[in-house]
């Protein structure tokens, strides 16, 4: 089950790309204390003049059991990297003031989250804000208003009010939560009644842009403050909403909205006649047009996303680069406003694309890792973040074709790791069709045979490539002597609308006959893969196909399953999102409960034969501890070696320090167990 979302005719050529730059004398194979260790960047915001990126960083403290951030600064040309704030508190998601001499950022260092300030060049923090309740983002509108995000309850008359419910809920004897309608509860928490609300912040003064209104903005779970855009002459908010009523459980009709800043009028919808997702909206620097990413198939999440210009002053809009067969992210305008910049899922990697305004034409300017974040500077050069399969997120600068490393706050870490090599390959799948997948090498190969790691993704519209990932790293296998073999089988991204749909309603089919023959394909092609020694493991869809595998083959010598679907129908009523699971399996299991059945990989429970540990978050509303537990008991009843693993802090994903190295701990040694007897 996911979290949560142009043409080519070559096919890539396997390449053998080598682990880390330079030979240093002593490296070491990556472990989890490797992963830990590596410092974050994130929430990166060019300065006005193009000149500044502000970007907030991550270290993880291990004693305290979570990841310590600030706000650091570096010169668009790789100049002076310094930090701008150093307090036991968190401080994040900065953005520069209107003039560009301060930059204004989050921090709790107050006892709740508010905006501070400080200046370019350093110095004492300012607070900016001192509300009643936390902000959750912000938007700079001038030099003197901001927009803020803050969580409220819609019918309170004022922040303090909101306030002085919350300490009374705190304080109340009785805790007892009740509903009249769906949705409940959403991703790890239960709903309290408060909305996420864009309020007018200017001189201390506040005003709730959607007074009374039942909607959240920023969207839910996942959304923040870049669903906000703020119109050139400084008077209005686009963001973006649902506002489905009781439909928002299985509703994706999220819209776009605009609002007065100065609330003098009622939110106003802009994208009423597309029933699917709208999102991501963006002005061009002259402000005349709004570009922004829809959908055309309303109730499903990951329909190809196609960008649309609306002509500001008249709403008319036209669809641009229709025809790339590529779901792009979030868009920013050139500085001259005759390009977009976008990144997409791409073979294997997450690219960065430049459209032309005028004619839609996409360009490649990256496929090398994983994208994202793009500032287009004044003279046509762009940064970004990227990161790859040995490499953790930094800041680069493309000028024509030439990319430039900004930061550089991991690479002594980076040097220190003997990586394990990497090479993408293809084979003939499912329908004939072409499917990519990776091998990565375990750290320090020599020679021999060596045990298989077989890594199956999430989603199921997802991607395992080019990608350092903080919970699925393929290195963390090849550093204990694993190779990793990843697929990405039908219903992937970066391949594709058709593609990516080809598995609705086909759950274990296409998908697990891509990855059987994705399997066979490595084993024939390299020779170091012992195929008598292949683990599978999985999360969320990956672990439904962990769940699917036990019944369907016994060619793994053991299994991993995380939050993982056991039974899909009881799943259906466990769930929030109800919108995934109606157009996964084309309906309710009330009208057709055949497709559920024919997937279901509980039905298939009297062929399990293979030893699983099974892990399960507490908290995961997605795929709910029910289908963990289920699993388990099926394969104790069974008198199947196994294991279970519960975290009942944790939701979907394992975050917390000390819980991923148990997770890895636990993982690693469940593996050497069935392989090295």
């Amino acid at each position: 089950m996911r979290v949560s979302t142009f043409v080519f005719a070559a096919i890539v050529v396997a390449i053998l790309v080598p682990g880390a730059p330079g030979h240093a004398a002593k490296k070491h194979p990556f472990t989890v204390d490797d992963l830990l260790a590596m410092q974050r960047l994130s929430d990166a915001k060019l300065s006005p003049d193009g000149k500044l990126i502000a970007y907030t960083l991550r270290t993880t403290d291990f004693p305290e059991n979570k990841g310590r951030t600030d706000v650091w600064i570096v010169g668009t040309d790789g100049s002076t990297p310094r930090r701008l704030t150093d307090h036991p508190e968190s401080d994040n998601s900065p953005a520069f003031s209107s003039d560009g001499l301060r930059v204004l950022f989050i921090s709790t260092r107050s006892g709740s989250a508010q905006v501070w300030s400080v200046g370019i060049g350093g110095g004492e923090a300012q607070q900016v804000t001192q509300l009643p309740v936390d902000v959750s983002g912000f938007k700079v509108v001038d030099a003197q208003r901001l927009v803020l995000a803050m969580d409220v309850y819609p019918g309170a008359a004022t922040l303090a009010d909101t306030a002085r419910r919350d300490q009374a809920r705190k304080d109340g004897k009785v805790k007892a939560l009740a509903y009249d309608e769906l949705l409940y509860r959403h991703w790890d928490h239960w709903e309290d009644g408060k909305r996420a609300h864009p309020f007018l912040w200017q001189a201390g003064k506040t005003t709730d842009l959607l007074k009374g209104v039942e909607m959240d903005a920023p969207s839910l779970p996942f959304g923040d403050v870049g669903e906000f855009a703020i119109s050139h002459d400084r008077t209005t908010l686009v963001f973006c909403g649902k506002d489905d009523g009781p439909k928002n459980a299985w509703s994706t009709n999220d819209d776009l909205w605009s609002v007065p800043l100065d609330g003098s009028k009622k939110a106003t919808r802009l994208t009423a006649s597309n029933l699917a997702w709208d999102g991501s909206p963006t002005f061009s620097p002259d402000g005349k047009t709004l570009a922004y990413l829809a959908m055309d198939r309303p109730g499903y999440e990951s329909d190809r996303r196609h960008i649309v210009l609306m002509d500001w002053a008249t709403r008319k809009t036209r669809a641009l680069a229709d025809r790339w067969d590529r779901s792009p992210g979030d868009l920013v305008f050139s500085t001259d406003g005759k390009a977009l910049y976008t990144t997409a899922d791409h073979v294997g990697n997450h690219a960065l694309f430049r459209v032309d305004v005028a004619t839609g034409v996409p360009t490649l300017l990256g496929d090398s890792g994983m994208y994202g974040d793009a500032m287009p500077l004044p003279d046509g050069a762009v940064v970004y973040t990227r990161n790859t399969l040995a490499a953790p997120k930094e800041l680069h600068l493309l000028r024509s074709t030439q990319e430039t490393q900004l930061t550089h706050h991991n690479d002594e870490r980076v040097q220190a790791i003997e990586w394990g090599a990497w090479e993408q390959f293809t084979f003939k799948g499912a329908h004939g069709d072409d499917v990519h997948g990776y091998v990565v090498k375990p750290a320090g190969y020599k020679s021999g045979k060596v045990p298989v790691a077989f890594l199956i993704h999430g989603g199921p519209q997802g991607s395992f490539g080019n990608d350092f990932h903080y919970r699925w790293n393929p290195q963390a296998y090849a550093g204990h002597g694993y190779a990793a073999v990843m697929i990405d089988f039908h219903g992937s991204t970066g391949y594709g609308q058709a593609f990516t749909d080809s598995i609705r309603g086909d759950w274990g089919g296409a998908p697990f006959e891509d990855l059987m023959k994705g399997l066979d394909a490595a084993l024939a092609k390299y020779t170091f893969l012992d195929e008598k020694r292949v683990v599978a493991l999985g999360a969320s869809y990956g672990g439904y196909m962990i769940n699917w595998i036990n019944g369907h083959t016994a060619r793994f010598r053991a299994l991993v399953c995380h939050d993982g679907l056991f039974d899909v129908t009881s799943a259906y009523f466990g769930t929030e999102e109800l919108w995934f699971p109606e157009w996964e399996f084309m309906g309710t299991p009330m009208d057709n409960r055949a497709t559920y059945d024919r997937w279901n990989p509980m039905l298939f429970v009297k062929d399990w034969k293979t030893p699983t540990l099974v892990i399960q978050g507490g908290q995961d509303f997605r795929v709910t501890d029910a289908q963990g537990m289920g699993a388990f008991t099926a394969l104790q009843r069974k008198r199947i070696d196994s294991r279970l693993l519960y975290f009942p802090e944790e939701n979907h994903w394992i975050l917390r320090t000390q819980n991923t190295k148990r997770w890895h701990e636990e993982v690693l040694r469940w593996l050497d167990t069935h392989t090295k007897k």
